[in-house]
């Protein structure tokens, strides 16, 4: 492996002037700077990252700690991320925690060990403690999609509260009236919100509280299954329609409506928050309230990079952004009076 030591023997200076020239100090003269930089493309050298991150106290590396890279999502969200991070030529580290509060508090205790210069972080759930544990080391942090009570944090995330009244109410005005929710863990603030749309749109219609029905479950196609399989049990003939908290949870719903033979949206129309890309379907199908996952990776890498930077004085902040609703075949018609 070639070493410092070699390359300062090809440009004929001290190991202590290629150091210098790497860094761009001042101290280096043009002329020196030039054969040093020609002997590091002649050797092929790499400079030490480690040794130039502890000179300067920056990695140049932030951490994007996510639930689930398998959701589109995301996926979407972390390529936003990306975009911004390497225009600033910093590079990403990717953690899929799966909604699990031990695996981000493994991988927490690792990045902040890496001297990580800022994380984005998708909580797994509404404890502080985490993201109190980074800012006591005095890394900036910022939230994605979902809040946390207790902590002075920047965040960046859709409103899909907004999101879930905007389709509900859509429902409704199609003449639904028995409308099931199938929602996310209580534990995360956006399942919360989806909720609180849902039973919001209904209040506003002038439905009884009794009006609600509401399954709890995960982010996931399992869980929407699962759900939508206890909504049959439970109100097999009363219930026209459905609000799925998220994409995966109406994928699994589906998937049991179809094996019960139920027709979508003839018997039970549904409707979902977040759209599925058009690269993973050939016809798009669900009614949505879908978010700009692009951009919501790349303000939130914005507001990171601003903190990195030394922009501290700076009340936190928290950017909403706005929710679309695409009306598509999944919802179906009016309804026969």
């Amino acid at each position: 492996m070639t070493t410092i030591r070699d390359v300062a023997k090809l440009a004929g200076v001290a190991p202590i002037t290629v150091s210098r020239a790497i860094n761009n100090s001042d101290y280096v003269s043009i002329g020196t700077r030039v054969r040093v930089e020609k002997a590091i493309d002649e050797l092929g050298y790499i400079p030490n990252e480690l040794g130039v991150s502890l000179r300067s106290k920056q990695t140049m590396t932030l951490a994007v700690v996510i639930t689930d890279i398998t959701n589109p999502f995301w996926t979407t969200v972390t390529r936003g991320i990306e975009d911004v991070a390497q225009a600033n030529n910093y590079s990403t580290i990717l953690c899929n925690t799966d909604e699990s509060e031990d695996k981000q508090e493994q991988y927490l205790q690792m990045l902040l060990r890496r001297r990580i210069d800022g994380i984005l972080l998708v909580p797994a759930s509404n404890n502080p403690a985490p993201i109190k544990l980074i800012k006591k080391q005095n890394v900036p942090v910022v939230l994605m999609d979902r809040q946390v009570p207790d902590v002075d944090v920047d965040v960046v995330r859709s409103d899909t509260e907004e999101g879930a009244y905007l389709i509900t109410t859509h429902l409704l005005s199609l003449g639904h009236q028995e409308i099931a929710m199938l929602a996310g863990p209580q534990s995360v603030s956006t399942s919360v919100d989806r909720v609180n749309g849902y039973r919001r749109a209904l209040r506003d219609a002038g439905l009884p509280k009794s009006a609600e029905n509401i399954f709890l479950g995960e982010f996931t196609q399992e869980t929407g299954y699962t759900m939508a399989e206890l909504m049959l049990v439970k109100d097999s003939s009363r219930i026209t329609a459905l609000v799925a908290a998220n994409n995966f949870i109406a994928i699994g719903a589906m998937q049991l409506l179809s094996e019960k033979k139920v027709r979508v949206p003839e018997d039970v129309a549904i409707v979902t928050v977040d759209d599925l890309p058009p690269a993973l379907t050939i016809t798009p199908f669900f009614t949505v309230a879908t978010q700009s996952a692009l951009e919501m990776g790349k303000q939130a890498t914005q507001l990171l990079l601003d903190r990195v930077s030394g922009k501290t004085d700076i009340p936190c902040q928290e950017i909403i952004l706005p929710v679309e609703m695409i009306i598509r075949a999944s919802s179906g018609e009016k309804l026969s009076p």
